[in-house]
């Protein structure tokens, strides 16, 4: 599904503040594979993703898509095949349009557009629908604008709308990273409701190292732009936190004490 083949990308190249953010990284993305995508501070991890989705062009390297080489392709053209879920709410939605409008547009995602009528009769019976799986009642406030949300809502109908039209790739930002206990779960269990039932090929970034075992069935471990850990199947299921942490003090060569959210 997708090769990521000796991709590098520097920031700031040949000033001071020059960053390899990518280190000549190597990944083979199988259809349908849950990816945890996990690494300390500056590993390389949101990079990752954004080269993916195409936020910027990398110095050098290739992705591929299927039969598709995606490697120069702007953003908006990508998102044809790939839908992303960052970890502020604020992001994925437009706050001064309607539920109903946010949902229109995603679902028109990767379509041509002309002037015609924005919501249609149908297209709200298919929302009402499809909002009333994640429960929280949003089904009746197709008309209510997007601001007067809440932060889970916003993620809720983020999740939601990001896989309305089936992408071929999604990506998960820390996309709970901003969210109360409570509220994280809910979306995390959306998260793998959603994936499970439409088969998505998925990459999701976490600090949380519990949930970077319990979800997806391969994890990878970022350590200065590179890949140090990429594990599946039976052996991951069989990692323990302490297994994670060992790692990172291993490449590190010091314990990350002051990380408390690596423990979380």
């Amino acid at each position: 599904m997708i090769t990521v083949d000796h991709c590098t990308k520097y920031f700031h190249r040949g000033s001071v503040n020059e960053v390899l953010a990518l280190n000549d990284i190597g990944l083979q993305v199988a259809g349908g594979d849950f990816i945890t995508v996990i690494g300390s501070n500056g590993a390389g991890k949101s990079t990752l993703l954004n080269a993916l989705a195409g936020s910027f062009l990398l110095d050098s390297g290739t992705i591929t898509i299927g039969n598709l080489n995606i490697t120069r392709w702007p953003e908006y053209k990508r998102a044809k095949l790939i839908a992303r879920v960052f970890q502020d709410p604020l992001l994925g939605t437009c706050p001064s349009a309607t539920i109903e409008q946010n949902m229109a547009l995603a679902l028109r995602r990767g379509k041509r557009r002309g002037l015609g009528i924005g919501v249609r009769a149908g297209d709200r019976e298919l929302f009402a629908t499809e909002l009333a799986k994640i429960g929280l009642g949003l089904e009746t406030r197709l008309q209510d604008r997007v601001g007067l949300l809440s932060g889970g809502q916003r993620q809720a109908l983020t999740m939601l709308m990001a896989t309305l039209v089936r992408p071929e790739v999604l990506l998960l930002d820390e996309h709970i990273a901003a969210l109360d206990p409570k509220t994280a779960g809910q979306i995390l269990s959306l998260t793998r409701e959603i994936v499970a039932e439409q088969g998505l090929t998925t990459l999701m970034i976490t600090h949380n190292m519990k949930h970077a075992i319990e979800f997806g069935n391969r994890l990878i471990m970022l350590h200065q732009g590179r890949i140090i850990l990429d594990v599946s199947g039976e052996r991951k299921s069989g990692l323990s936190v302490d297994d994670l942490l060992h790692q990172f003090y291993k490449v590190q060569g010091e314990e990350l004490a002051n990380d408390s959210m690596l423990l979380t």
